[in-house]
């Protein structure tokens, strides 16, 4: 598998009490944000989706509304299901922006210009995590085969091609080698259905896993990593290539000055980022590349 370059069956998962918060809570994140900007502007539209922190809308209320202090350019956030769906709403305009994940990124770098991505622990980057249960038996690849394996999002990097990408490199059909899979359309849903025994194992965002370690240990109690990825560019935040210059311009500068920022700064602190930095394209083909060796 190619590092960083720095220096199935489908089968949803089944509604939960949370993913039930999630959808309710989503009318009054749109709702709370956009409100009051400095600009007379119809508001930006900002694509989310729970593949990243899903029970932490306060948390994005509170991020929208720094950046749009600082930027001058309206933002209404807008949660989303799946990956799939921001996509398309930025394909079809009815989104301008959005956290994405590098693999649709890199499917759509057509369409979509790079407006910053994240600083964890220093550096723009992450890891793809396979868990599985402390008292189970799948505790390395080899014990996995045959097993029930929970998928994050089918456009997710580390989520879901990490996986199919190695087990194609060790001459592994992803198709066969897991005896059922599904996907759960987040990466906490994923440690909750390995928690829960729903599934054997499961892939999902590392910095998802550390911060609910961290935060919420309760939540990751019971799972073990059992393989990290090579490190990969941190999910980035993209904006549609149509979207005027001033205003990709205005949102990038916020991001970029957001830790000097006192708000900007707590919020971060509770994202356990250090930050954002202007995002450099080829730090996403490596992600491409491991996209078109899966297919």
């Amino acid at each position: 598998m190619t590092a960083f370059p720095i220096q199935f069956s489908r089968s949803p998962f089944l509604t939960t009490p949370s993913r039930r918060r999630w959808l309710q809570q989503s009318a009054a994140l749109v709702l709370g944000s956009g409100v009051g900007s400095a600009s007379a502007a119809p508001a930006l539209s900002f694509g989310i989706t729970p593949v990243v922190l899903e029970d932490r809308l306060g948390l994005w209320r509170r991020w929208s509304a720094c950046l749009e202090r600082i930027s001058a350019v309206g933002i209404t956030v807008r949660p989303y299901s799946a990956y799939r769906q921001v996509i398309d709403g930025l394909h079809q305009g009815n989104l301008d922006a959005a956290w994405l994940c590098g693999y649709p990124y890199v499917l759509r770098r057509d369409e979509l210009e790079l407006l910053a991505a994240p600083l964890w622990c220093g550096q723009p980057r992450y890891h793809g995590y396979v868990i599985a249960r402390e008292q189970g038996r799948h505790h390395d690849w080899s014990a996995l085969q045959g097993c029930t394996f929970a998928y994050a999002d089918p456009l997710s990097n580390s989520g879901y091609l990490v996986v199919r990408h190695w087990l194609r490199q060790r001459g592994h059909d992803p198709q066969r080698f897991f005896g059922r899979s599904f996907f759960t359309y987040a990466h906490r849903h994923v440690i909750e259905a390995v928690t829960s025994g729903l599934a054997d194992a499961g892939a999902v965002d590392g910095y998802v896993w550390e911060w609910l370690a961290l935060r919420h240990p309760e939540r990751v109690r019971g799972t073990q990593v059992i393989w990290r990825s090579p490190p990969f560019a941190f999910p980035p935040l993209v904006v549609r290539r149509s979207l005027p210059a001033v205003q990709r311009q205005a949102l990038a500068q916020a991001l970029w000055t957001m830790a000097s920022d006192a708000e900007g700064a707590a919020v971060l602190a509770d994202l356990q980022l250090d930050g954002f930095v202007p995002a450099k394209a080829s730090w996403y083909d490596p992600i491409e590349r491991m996209a078109r060796e899966a297919a």
